[in-house]
């Protein structure tokens, strides 16, 4: 099967690239490397099965010769995490909506099947917990920026059901809930990477708020597979599925598990929403997923603790901070991704 990711580059984009091509799938990215990076897919660039385009969903005509090229498409390609959100609205909600619709339309010529990435983020600031696919979105103001992006996504699901139930195209939507995992990066204010670094750096771990928020973090392991189940499942066209973890835990506890778990001697530091983001900056008290829709129709649950995967994120940065060493015998450079990256530029 050959199958479309848009944002194949990115955190989630590039593990499913290599869920598919272990099974043996044809992969082709299209990403414009703005939230996503070449190092994420840099060790898979030599396989036979995977070809990628440094470009846009905006380029109607290529995403068209892309999706001609498919039998199925991933929609990831998405303006991500609070900071970005909060500095760049127009971009937040020109390349949600626009983008989405483009690769809709693309897809619908040709009958082509769309998973489309969503959020838990379409919520709001709704109180019912745990939140279920047919519970109602509560948004707060539009003078508050920060909600642009739950109202985008939400926008996004809205048009891809129509386009399901007036012109027939199949569409899968998955609602994720906190993923995280080796490749994510903190530069957009995504917590768990940030608190990872800093615990291992030495530096004050910067909890945003009282850090009595809580939230269920998602192994990106485990959202590869419920995707991948998803696209399997005939029955889950036109239909909207919760993908995330039950295991709550606030931020403040989430700081002090890393900095046991790493043995780091980094402060513990509280910084106002107003002073991380931006005055009058609201958010999400809890975010709790229930998950009883997706294992019904596909059997789906997530099988990795909060406490390994932050093992994985640990020593995904450990290996990132390793000097390179020369292997004579490849004749190439070993060792962290991001040094390769830098020596290749340099070559």
């Amino acid at each position: 099967m050959r199958v479309l990711i848009t944002g194949g580059a990115g955190f989630i984009g590039s593990h499913l690239t290599e869920a598919l091509l272990s099974r043996g799938d044809e992969v082709l990215i299209l990403d414009d490397l703005s939230t996503g990076s070449s190092e994420n897919i840099r060790h898979l660039k030599n396989l036979p099965k995977l070809n990628y385009w440094i470009d846009s969903v905006m380029n109607k005509a290529l995403l068209a010769e892309l999706v001609d090229e498919s039998d199925l498409v991933v929609h990831l390609a998405a303006a991500v995490g609070v900071r970005l959100i909060v500095e760049s609205p127009v971009r937040t909600i020109e390349t949600n909506i626009k983008g989405t619709e483009l690769v809709l339309e693309a897809a619908r010529k040709k009958k082509k099947k769309v998973f489309i990435a969503s959020t838990s983020e379409v919520y709001g600031k709704s109180t019912h917990f745990p939140f279920h696919e047919e519970d109602d979105l509560v948004l707060g103001s539009t003078d508050k920026g920060r909600w642009s992006y739950a109202a985008s996504k939400a926008l996004d699901e809205f048009l891809a059901l129509a386009y399901w139930k007036e012109r027939k195209l199949p569409v899968v939507i998955g609602r994720f809930f906190n993923t995280i995992g080796p490749r994510q990066t903190g530069q957009y204010g995504m917590v768990v990477p940030n608190f990872v670094r800093q615990a291992l750096e030495g530096q004050p771990i910067t909890v945003f708020g009282t850090g009595k928020q809580s939230r269920c973090f998602c192994y990106v392991g485990d959202t590869v597979a419920a995707v991948l189940k998803l696209l399997d499942a005939p029955d889950a066209v036109g239909q909207v599925f919760n993908i995330g973890a039950s295991e709550e835990i606030s931020i403040e506890d989430l700081a002090n598990l890393i900095k046991a778990k790493l043995n780091s001697s980094s402060p513990i530091c509280y910084i106002p929403y107003d002073k991380a983001y931006e005055a009058g900056f609201e958010d999400m008290p809890r975010r709790v997923p229930s998950t009883a829709k997706i294992d019904r129709y596909v059997g789906w649950q997530p099988s990795t603790s909060l406490d390994a995967t932050i093992d994985l994120i640990a020593e995904y940065f450990k290996q990132k901070q390793k000097p390179l060493a020369y292997d004579a015998a490849a004749k190439t450079y070993i060792g962290s991704h991001q040094q390769l990256e830098d020596t290749d530029a340099a070559a």
